[in-house]
């Protein structure tokens, strides 16, 4: 197994973008890097551990460097069966494990430790990637470590999450690092417009908004209301004045993440389930005692994903929290940057005039706690509620 962090010989990856990369945005030195990995003149690591903020594009990376490696190219053109089947999630040798769930479960890994054991059935590697590996517990790790340190000499692990401190010493170490930046706006833009037809004054409005978070921008694009939502929430924000608004506003942020939670995660559950009734011969809708703590654990999971996706709506809205105070910031310190929520340009000078940046730094500081109270498990509700609280009486 190559070492982590080695990098291998320059000049392999020069040349036109294969197809297979073409969704993979903003990173050139890192699609360089697996590049030169996967060509024969390059060194191949066994494991390794993909990082970057959300929305940076760690999965789509690793999809891609997966079908690079079984490109029967050997360069990830994109239009071989093999790159084919892999970037639609049907390669018999490529296994991705995705979870919108709490955690990932260790039965869940130790069958990848198994898959891993086999030999390729068609083509030249076993590649096994583990979308938001950070999920994992410790104990979790544990069941991976050997897999990871001692793999078979076909297989390639590839594990993705937002940073290398997010796994256990022991699992990174063994690793070869590739970390992922946050793409520009103006690039997330060009790839809704070039892949999903999104109208580029829209798809730069929804790129900025986003952050550079690809999937959040393609939701802004397309799910009609998301940006005036958004934008409202802004200017709800800037106009806090007392604590009973900030604990009303707490409220209303709670129930909606929770209704769009259990939307969701009522849908997937219906789904699971009538896929394990068909499976089961069952079309009576009568669960056997046999089958009925099966069934408990389809309600259990979808119970932690709904809990799962409340958090990660609430989160989302914190990074727009965030943005907002960092342009009120940028005019107090008259940068001269754009603002990322230029639609509220007049509440964000006005706010702007009133303080100075000292109390916008406590309050940047304010979110970023909130962020880790929160997926530290206090309850939402309680964390939201202080968090805006405590910018209603700073910003009067």
């Amino acid at each position: 197994m190559t070492g982590a962090g080695t990098v291998a010989p320059p000049g392999v990856a020069d040349g036109p973008l294969p197809r297979v990369w073409a969704d993979v945005v903003g990173q050139d030195a890192a699609v360089a890097q697996f590049r030169r990995a996967a060509s024969p003149e390059g060194s191949l690591a066994q494991a390794w551990l993909i990082t970057g903020p959300p929305g940076s594009g760690r999965s789509t990376a690793a999809r891609a460097f997966a079908a690079t490696l079984q490109c029967e190219q050997g360069t990830g053109c994109g239009e071989c069966r093999a790159c084919r089947t892999v970037l639609a999630g049907t390669h018999p040798d490529v296994t991705v494990v995705a979870t919108d769930k709490l955690s990932i479960a260790k039965e869940e890994v130790r069958a990848l430790v198994m898959t891993a054991q086999r030999a390729p059935a068609t083509g030249r590697h076993r590649v096994l990637v583990i979308e938001d590996a950070d999920r994992m517990s410790a104990g979790t790790f544990n069941v991976l470590l050997k897999s990871i340190e001692e793999p078979p000499p076909s297989t390639v692990w590839m594990l993705c999450a937002p940073s290398a401190e997010d796994l256990a010493a022991t699992i990174r170490s063994r690793c070869r690092l590739v970390t992922l930046s946050v793409p520009d706006a103006a690039v997330v833009a060009e790839l809704l417009q070039r892949r999903d037809g999104v109208d580029p004054a829209l798809a730069l409005r929804a790129a900025r908004a986003a952050q550079g978070h690809i999937g959040l921008a393609l939701r802004y694009a397309t799910q009609e209301g998301s940006l005036a939502a958004r934008e409202e929430a802004a200017r709800t924000l800037l106009g806090l004045r007392s604590t009973g608004e900030a604990v009303l506003a707490a409220q209303g942020l709670v129930d909606r993440a929770t209704a769009e939670a259990k939307e969701h995660a009522d849908t997937v559950a219906a789904e699971e389930r009538e896929r394990f009734l068909r499976s089961a011969g069952i079309d009576d809708g009568k669960v056997p005692p046999a089958l009925r703590s099966q069934v408990k654990q389809l309600e259990d999971d979808a119970k932690r994903r709904q809990t799962r996706l409340v958090r990660d709506v609430l989160d989302r809205y914190l990074l727009d929290v965030h943005s907002v105070l960092r342009d009120v910031l940028g005019r107090q310190l008259g940068t001269g940057g754009e603002l990322v929520n230029i639609e509220v340009a007049p509440e964000i000078e006005q706010v702007a005039s009133r303080r100075d940046g000292r109390v916008t730094l406590t309050l940047l500081e304010a979110v970023q706690e909130a962020r880790a109270r929160i997926a530290g498990n206090v309850p939402p509700l309680l964390a939201i509620e202080a968090l805006l609280a405590r910018i209603a009486v700073s910003l009067v």
